[in-house]
């Protein structure tokens, strides 16, 4: 199968520019609103001018985000150069591994902690969106095989979607931003496969993780021959 991300981040220096909880959060603001200004950024993240100036040209120095037409000074508008971000510790050298590490460590400080937040305030969303969001936890086993085939099962039904980013025109009446993450990972109390036969009794392969109503939502894409260990869209 042809490599499906040509834009596979391998510079250590890029991927550390985007190893800071604060940077995810700027590209997710100018994702949604398609441009965004240093004064904007800092008025719906709580964080100073300054901050939100000094983070939007540092990932400008590294390409992730471009000046857009109109504005100036701290009132110029930003846009993304690509909506997508995809990077694997595969085939990297030792300072390419750790910048795969604090990037995804950075990733993973700030998906956590919109969900975290998501939980606080759930309460105040209307009863419809209350019960169409959600979280949901699963343990069971499977082979290498079928867990890469339900990761492109989920990703496909994500992708469905993911169109309506980059052209508002597409969104429908009573649509808001909605954030869609995955995550397959192998249980960290096991690193061999299991060697059960049929019918043996297997702790845990039928418990079910934590659940919350509404959760039938799959999670952030992972495309790729070779899958990335991340890819953020």
């Amino acid at each position: 199968m042809a490599d499906e991300t040509p834009n596979l981040i391998r510079d250590p220096k890029k991927l550390r520019a985007i190893a800071h909880p604060l940077r995810w959060k700027l590209i997710e603001l100018i994702a949604v609103e398609g441009t965004a200004t240093a004064t904007r950024c800092a008025e719906v993240l709580g964080e100073s001018v300054a901050s939100c100036s000094y983070h939007l040209n540092m990932l400008a120095k590294y390409g992730y985000i471009e000046e857009a037409p109109g504005g100036q000074g701290r009132e110029k508008p930003w846009q993304l150069t690509s909506y997508e971000q995809s990077w694997s510790a595969e085939g990297m050298d030792t300072e390419g591994q750790l910048a795969v590490e604090a990037v995804t460590d950075a990733f993973l400080d700030n998906e956590f902690a919109r969900l975290r937040q998501f939980d606080r305030r759930r309460s105040l969303l209307p009863k419809e969106w209350r019960e169409a969001l959600g979280m949901t936890g699963v343990l069971t086993f499977l082979t290498a095989e079928e867990t890469q085939a339900l990761k492109e099962e989920l990703r496909e039904v994500a992708n469905r979607y993911v169109d309506r980013l980059e052209d508002p025109s597409k969104r429908p009446e009573g649509s808001r931003p909605v954030r869609i993450f995955l995550a397959v990972a192998a249980h960290p109390g096991s690193t061999e496969p299991s060697s059960a036969q049929p019918g043996s009794a297997q702790p845990g392969s039928t418990q079910p993780g934590s659940t919350q109503p509404g959760s039938t939502q799959p999670g952030s894409t992972q495309p790729g021959s070779t899958p990335p260990d991340s890819t953020q869209r």
